[in-house]
């Protein structure tokens, strides 16, 4: 039988992995070790024991999560039980909404700013690359 320290804390990896953060263990270790993952400001290793209360900083896909750890679970459950896990400042969850809108927006305007090049745009493009002017 474990003992109950197990049930007051559990692995930073697991524990990621468990509130659905990464698809695998592996992800969240190799964030971790990239320095991606801090609890309570501080770099920690894969094998940081968090407990209910901490505050873990998160870099996801260049985007910023602050997450209070409200509990624990060692297993993998559906989605809308592992958001009952932790709570999220409220502050960065619309910092990071910005952020992805002005990601989107400059992602379609920067490939094509005038809009979509005609046949006779693209004629002229492939005349000036080829030198055929």
């Amino acid at each position: 039988m474990k003992p109950d320290t197990d049930s007051l804390s559990m692995r930073l990896d697991k524990w990621l992995w468990a509130a659905r953060f990464f698809k695998t263990r592996a992800l969240a270790q190799k964030h971790i070790e990239l320095g991606r993952v801090q609890v309570n400001g501080a770099k920690v290793k894969n094998s940081k024991n968090i407990s209910a209360g901490d505050i873990i900083d998160l870099t996801l896909n260049s985007l910023p999560y602050k997450i209070k750890v409200l509990a624990l679970n060692h297993q993998r459950r559906p989605a809308p039980e592992a958001r009952l896990l932790y709570e999220e400042d409220m502050k960065t969850a619309s910092e990071r909404e910005a952020q992805k809108l002005l990601d989107q927006a400059s992602r379609i305007n920067a490939a094509y700013p005038d809009g979509r090049p005609t046949k006779r745009d693209r004629r002229q493009l492939d005349r000036m690359k080829h030198g055929s002017w």
